[in-house]
């Protein structure tokens, strides 16, 4: 042993080496069972655990945990899932039982939706954006004890894979926010690879636990929406008329950024800017947001540079993932978190988006349903809306017979503010704020009408009354990116 000085000035203390024998044996996090996870986390009553949705309505991880915990007696629990699906129905039966006491998600259908609007739960929901939900774990206001990541591949030490695996989902830009801050990191897969796992999504030095199953879903149902442009006539109209906004914008330039739902009508649009683009000659520089195949032929046209990817939305952006390097990953909190100095939702200029209801002050629902259901979220749309430099909504006047265009939406999950314009098959609404967007689609020859046309067009054109708001207690509170309140939605009494 080397004869050390006690401490060296501008050092501090030396603490001296201690010689010990080299250990021969390698190590690995695998587990045999989720119940071993469960114990090796430390998971008590009343902690949070964390999922995500990448495999969408094909998702297997949260209803296996959530039996396997409630089979060990743990109460109380939070589920803070980026997303709730109608394949989760089972967590319907953990609420009644206990096992579930509070539940967080920036986005629910199904029956869990159901559920919440029929008040199962004691506490309200929290309802968060994709930004807000990356804001509040980084900044400490979600705490979560254990991330559960379903994992497509995985190897012994955790380095996980989003592109290889029988339910290879794309990327894993979700769970990349949950990993960096969860007490604890468990990888579920179906897909146990040799060390070091191909093309690594997530890194080992985030992951504490592997745990191999026999499925972890079903990859077919991650396109469990439209992820196609609409063909009828009245969508395309749509699409045709918010392409013509974008180009009289004078957004529809060299380097052009572009972010759409994954909606028949919105992906409609984005067929028609693509035209636009191939007329013009002009190259855009990225498509944001989920990314469809639709997005992948429109990069593979030579139409846009590159992909910015935080959820594959098909199979075909999945593959396109793993074969183009082209076609990045970003975290929810890349994309769309307000507290990062610039989410990529910033760098977009022109998004197009959906929308349940928008109402004469341009505020948007895409959370509840005529009467108050509760079928969805923000998921990224009040991020988008907020950080575009053109944000659009495009909807029909009615659906199922209800207005869509009404004096006050039954819930306001993006703020009218953020809001440019509004396009129906009976004309364009543009916000009163954006006046000399206003005249420049005037001067393109466009139809522009005023809100409130819209809104009487489409009270004459509904067959059935949108009945009134619920009266019963808070069930769900939407909060904005930024943790401010948008609106809070209450029980359906009697439903």
């Amino acid at each position: 042993m080397r004869d050390l000085p006690k401490e060296v000035a501008g050092y501090g203390r030396l603490r001296p080496h201690a010689l010990t024998a080299k250990a021969g044996d390698r190590t690995t996090k695998i587990l045999p069972d989720i119940d071993s996870a469960i114990k090796a986390c430390g998971l008590r009553d009343g902690d949070t655990v964390s999922f995500h949705h990448h495999l969408r309505d094909g998702d297997g991880v949260l209803n296996l945990v959530l039996d396997r915990l409630a089979a060990r007696g743990l109460k109380g629990l939070h589920v803070a899932a980026t997303s709730i699906f109608p394949v989760h129905a089972p967590l319907v039966d953990h609420i009644r039982n206990g096992t579930v006491a509070r539940l967080s998600a920036s986005f629910i259908a199904g029956p869990v939706g159901a559920a919440v609007s029929r008040g199962l739960l004691q506490h309200p929901v929290v309802l968060r954006t994709h930004g807000g939900r990356a804001r509040a774990l980084d900044m400490g206001e979600l705490v979560v004890d254990a991330a559960f990541v379903a994992a497509p591949a995985a190897d012994e030490m955790g380095n996980l894979s989003g592109r290889v695996g029988r339910n290879a989902c794309g990327t894993l830009g979700y769970p990349l926010t949950d990993v960096a801050i969860a007490r604890s990191v468990v990888a579920v897969t179906d897909t146990l690879v040799p060390y070091p796992a191909p093309a690594i999504d997530i890194a080992q030095d985030k992951v504490d636990f592997v745990v191999a199953v026999d499925s972890i879903g079903d990859a077919g149902g991650i396109a469990s929406g439209t992820t196609r442009p609409a063909t009828d006539p009245v969508s395309r109209g749509i699409g045709h008329d918010a392409a013509g906004v974008i180009a009289a914008s004078g957004l529809l330039a060299e380097g052009f950024s572009f972010q759409t739902g994954a909606g028949g009508v919105s992906l409609a649009t984005a067929d028609a800017v693509g035209r636009m683009m191939a007329e013009r000659g002009v190259i855009g520089s990225f498509c944001a947001g989920g990314i469809t195949g639709f997005h992948v032929a429109m990069l593979n046209a030579g139409l846009f540079r590159g992909l910015l990817d935080v959820q594959c939305f098909d199979l075909e952006a999945v593959a396109s993932y793993r074969d183009d390097p082209r076609h990045q990953m970003m975290s929810a909190a890349t994309y769309a978190g307000p507290h990062v100095g610039g989410a990529v939702v910033d760098r977009v200029d022109a998004v197009v988006l959906g929308a349940a209801e928008v109402d004469a002050g341009f505020n948007v629902n895409v959370t509840t349903k005529a009467g108050g259901m509760v079928i969805g979220g923000s998921g990224g749309h009040a991020d988008a809306a907020a950080g575009a430099r053109l944000a659009i909504i495009t909807t029909r006047l009615t659906a199922a017979g209800f207005a869509k265009i009404v004096p006050e939406v039954g819930t306001v999950t993006t703020p009218g503010h953020t809001v440019d314009v509004v396009v129906t098959e009976a004309g364009i609404a543009v916000n009163p704020l954006r006046a000399a967007l206003a005249e420049r689609l005037r001067a393109a020859g466009l139809p522009v009408v005023d809100i409130a046309a819209l809104c009487e067009t489409a009270a004459r054109t509904a067959t059935r009354v949108t009945p009134p708001r619920a009266t019963g207690r808070v069930v769900a509170v939407s909060e904005y990116r930024d943790a401010s309140v948008t609106d809070v939605v209450r029980a359906i009494e009697g439903a």
